[in-house]
């Protein structure tokens, strides 16, 4: 298991890598192909379709395909048009066929578009940004190095459960040597590709930073999205991955850094241009 585990990992960074510095249409196709993906998993779990594709998953799909499209023609002044229209849509949907579908189906649909399509899209935004293929990296630091990082130190030192209920594993010790750790890697990095940037900041403290508190969204994205399982009973969301589930069991804590890690660097373009 270890062995698939951590092959499907080197091959996931690999990806990554690929993509990342590719960037462009590949990398907003993939993004585009990956949402749909994760969308569709959550959808079942929540058994939105459980037997069959509906109408209102039909909705959020379609949704996706517009949101992603007008992200890759740079029109993101129309994004949050699309966003109430599927609300729209949905909302039509549910009192035109009422009593077929129930609310919890509604929200659900909609809360599946926000939390993997649009945040996912965060990525290619900050891609798209000046320096953003430096500056993408962070959120891949911060999600999946501050996550090894609280594993390794969980693994030696942990004691302390941080949420006995929701993921016993997870221990305060852990979650501590994940911010670290990411801060860490986020401090090297910024020296790595100093060269790139304006030498008269210390970036060094601000990829730090900024890693720091991508690492602890990063745990709220990765609890949430085992909170989201143990409600519906599911150990794995897929088994696309081998080793590691589905896209949303590998990506649950990426979904939510990149948009966080995107407005930072918004906010702080000017030290890193």
């Amino acid at each position: 298991m270890f062995r698939t585990r951590l092959i499907s990992g080197i091959i996931l960074v690999i990806a990554a890598l690929v993509l990342i510095l590719t960037g462009g249409p590949v990398l907003a196709a993939a993004l585009f192909v990956i949402s749909l993906i994760g969308m569709h998993e959550l959808y079942r779990a929540l058994k939105i379709e459980d037997s069959g594709m509906s109408p209102l998953a039909m909705i959020g799909y379609l949704g996706c395909v517009i949101y992603y499209l007008l992200v890759f023609l740079n029109q993101t002044a129309y994004t949050m048009t699309v966003v109430l229209a599927v609300l729209i849509l949905l909302m039509a949907v549910y009192v035109f066929s009422y009593p077929r579908f129930h609310t919890e189906q509604v929200t659900g649909v909609f809360f599946g578009f926000i939390y993997v399509a649009v945040m996912l899209s965060c990525i290619y935004g900050l891609r798209s940004m000046e320096n953003g293929m430096f500056l993408v990296w962070l959120i891949f630091l911060a999600s999946w190095g501050s996550d090894t990082c609280a594993y390794c130190v969980g693994m030696l030192i942990g004691k302390h459960k941080m949420t006995p209920k929701l993921s016993p594993k997870k221990t305060v010790e852990g979650a501590i040597g994940g911010v670290a750790g990411a801060a860490i890697l986020g401090a090297i990095y910024a020296c790595a590709i100093s060269g790139h940037f304006d030498s008269g900041v210390n970036h060094a403290v601000s990829f730090a930073l900024i890693c720091a508190i991508g690492a602890l969204i990063s745990m709220v994205g990765d609890l949430a999205a085992s909170a989201i399982k143990r409600d519906h009973e599911i150990k794995d969301y897929g088994k696309l991955i081998p080793g590691h589930g589905g896209i949303l069991d590998r990506f649950d804590s990426v979904i939510f850094v990149a948009p966080v890690i995107y407005y930072l660097a918004q906010v702080m373009t000017g030290t890193f241009c």
